[in-house]
């Protein structure tokens, strides 16, 4: 077969995961707190001929840690994270880390996000509001409190660069390094009536997406050239044997 088969379909892979990442992102572009999904490329080489060829590799995914738009709802059980980092929720057997700052109360009081998970304090354990003392205060360092009363303070997490990030529950991610409780308030503060938007940007998901679509076309194209070229070449020499 000949190489340029070989460029055209690992083109058509590494373009066919390109665009699960962009229906994922347009899919979720009004999720609260969601990451997009990127992907990043490399070439691979092959020598195994008499001249190197060079394919597209299939790609591999990251979540991508721009931040989103934030966005004013007044709700009083809604935060916003201003600055890179993160909520810590409870997922039963470790720490998941959202962006969506939409919370509720259940009837015995724990503070959770909308997909049931809780949402931990500082110590480590849930936070418990009284469901009959009227909305909580959230200041900006994550301090809740209900009237007069110091409830506990929402924890917040820095996550390590190099950190590989998984999707968890909803818009939470996990990861394979521990995020860091951020104790210093500098950079990153808690806007409460707020909550962040995805950080996809629906334009340039739709540019991707006709990019996409011309280059498989292309890919298409350099297959079917090669193929009608094969069976030339095929024809040809059987016809002088």
């Amino acid at each position: 077969m000949q190489p340029a088969l070989y460029v055209a379909l690992s083109a058509q892979v590494a373009l066919a995961n390109r665009l699960e990442t962009v229906a994922s992102n347009v899919a979720n572009m009004n999720t609260a707190g969601y990451r997009a999904d990127e992907i990043k490329f490399h070439e691979i080489v092959s020598r195994t001929g008499p001249d190197p060829v060079a394919f597209a590799s299939e790609g591999s995914r990251y979540i991508s840690r721009q931040s989103g738009a934030v966005i004013e709802t007044g709700n009083p059980l809604d935060i916003a994270v201003e600055g890179d980092a993160w909520i810590g929720v409870d997922i039963g057997d470790s720490i998941a880390y959202t962006k969506d700052g939409r919370m509720q109360i259940d009837a015995q009081g724990v503070l959770r996000d909308l997909a049931g998970n809780a949402v931990l304090s500082t110590g480590g354990a849930p936070i418990v509001l009284d469901p009959e003392a009227g909305d909580p205060q959230i200041a900006p360092d994550g301090t809740v409190t209900q009237g007069d009363l110091l409830v506990g303070n929402i924890a917040v997490f820095s996550i390590d660069p190099a950190a590989r990030l998984e999707r968890s529950v909803g818009s939470a991610v996990v990861t394979d390094l521990p995020g860091q409780p951020i104790l210093e308030f500098t950079d990153v503060a808690l806007r409460q009536g707020y909550v962040e938007g995805a950080n996809v940007n629906p334009v340039r998901e739709m540019t991707k997406l006709i990019m996409i679509t011309r280059a498989f076309e292309s890919a298409s194209n350099l297959i079917e050239t090669s193929e009608r070229s094969q069976a030339t070449a095929i024809r040809e020499l059987g016809e002088v044997s």
